[in-house]
């Protein structure tokens, strides 16, 4: 199972993503934004691709905080994964969205523009980084792998 992550992608419309991601995103079984889109139009775009999990941002217009939850679980692959936006400064988000989940695997998350692939104790923590300049693909197979790939 490979799934598309991106987040803060900060744009009006699809086709202002970097057209690397936009390709990237084509090959994945999920796509996953982790909040601020900004336009829903970048919503709709993605949903055209494929299947989306998404939630809001801060950042997000009136028109995406409408259509999007500020979190949510789901099960793909037989892992449960948290996914949630995030919130305050980039020092301890982890710790602040690991809060808001009880029983996961992974956890993916945006905010901080800081891109992030790691395990810590029993969750692997995902984030890809800013739109703009980068995305994430994570495998589940036998075990989660995540790779940040840069653009531009």
């Amino acid at each position: 199972m490979r799934i598309g992550v991106l987040s803060d992608t900060h744009v009006q419309r699809l086709e202002e993503l970097h057209p690397e991601i936009v390709r990237g995103l084509g090959s994945v079984d999920l796509i996953v934004h982790c909040g601020d889109f900004v336009g829903i139009g970048v919503l709709e775009g993605l949903r055209r691709m494929g299947e989306v999990k998404a939630v809001r941002g801060n950042m997000d217009s009136s028109a995406v905080k409408e259509a999007l939850p500020e979190k949510e679980v789901f099960v793909i692959a037989g892992k449960r994964v948290g996914l949630a936006h995030g919130w305050g400064a980039p020092l301890g988000i982890e710790e602040r969205v690991r809060g808001l989940f009880d029983d996961v695997d992974i956890i993916l998350f945006g905010h901080s523009h800081w891109a992030k692939c790691e395990r810590i104790g029993d969750i692997f923590f995902f984030n890809p980084g800013p739109g703009s300049r980068s995305f994430g693909i994570i495998t589940i197979g036998e075990d989660v792998r995540g790779e940040i790939i840069k653009v531009g």
